[in-house]
């Protein structure tokens, strides 16, 4: 059973969006309901519940579900089946974010000196500013901008020049997991602003200026999650 829906999705309901490739329409469906915290941080994912949920077969389902565990948000236990992974914890919080400040700022600063047309327009792109207030379903629009969020940040570490740097803060899935913890209209808003600052040092190609906006970028981001551990 490989059914395409023919009818417009119900926003909120995780129903097959559009038709394409069914094995990409699965998986954002699915990621769509973990980034909205439909599913819970560490609430068991049944397969044939998806089954009947999307209407498709279990094969995309299977497909879309080691992608999801690839990037660290579902966790396959034996004999068990699959879960979303667990919420990060404060002390995993906290690393991260120094993670980044070590990491992230320096990057920007080196990827302000090798901005050129291209690679402007592609950070332009994925920062989510020209998109912005599009689409009546916030959730879906915070899914999507995580998602977003996720390839600008690591656009930048490779425009760095650094692929150590770009595997090490890829490897930790972070982006997937901070947006997992809290729901809310400042989490993009306020984003959206720092990221224009960001493309606007990159611009002038100013590393002093990029360094300093990704700095401001995420200490910001980190302020804006901490109520999550309250």
């Amino acid at each position: 059973m490989q059914t395409v829906h023919a009818t417009p999705s119900v926003p909120g309901t995780g129903v097959i969006p559009r038709a394409g490739s069914l094995a990409e329409d699965v998986y954002d469906a699915i990621f769509n309901q973990l980034m909205a915290l439909k599913i819970a941080p560490g609430e068991r994912i049944t397969v044939d519940a998806l089954v009947k949920e999307l209407n498709v077969s279990h094969t995309p389902i299977r497909e879309a579900l080691g992608r999801l565990e690839g990037e660290g948000l579902v966790v396959k236990q034996h004999l068990v089946g699959f879960r979303a992974a667990p919420q990060i914890t404060r002390r995993r919080f906290d690393e991260l974010y120094e993670l980044r400040l070590l990491l992230e700022p320096p990057a920007a600063a080196k990827a302000a000196l090798a901005m050129n047309a291209e690679r402007l327009a592609l950070l332009h792109e994925t920062a989510g500013v020209m998109a912005r207030g599009e689409g009546d379903d916030e959730r879906l629009r915070y899914s999507a901008f995580a998602r977003q969020d996720g390839v600008f940040h690591d656009s930048i570490m490779k425009f760095a020049g650094n692929e150590l740097v770009q595997e090490a803060l890829a490897f930790q899935h972070s982006h997937f997991h901070i947006f997992r913890l809290m729901y809310h209209r400042r989490v993009t808003e306020e984003a959206l602003d720092e990221h224009q600052a960001l493309l606007d040092a990159f611009a002038a190609g100013d590393a002093e200026a990029a360094a300093a906006a990704m700095r401001v970028h995420i200490k910001r981001s980190r302020d804006r999650l901490l109520p999550a551990f309250d």
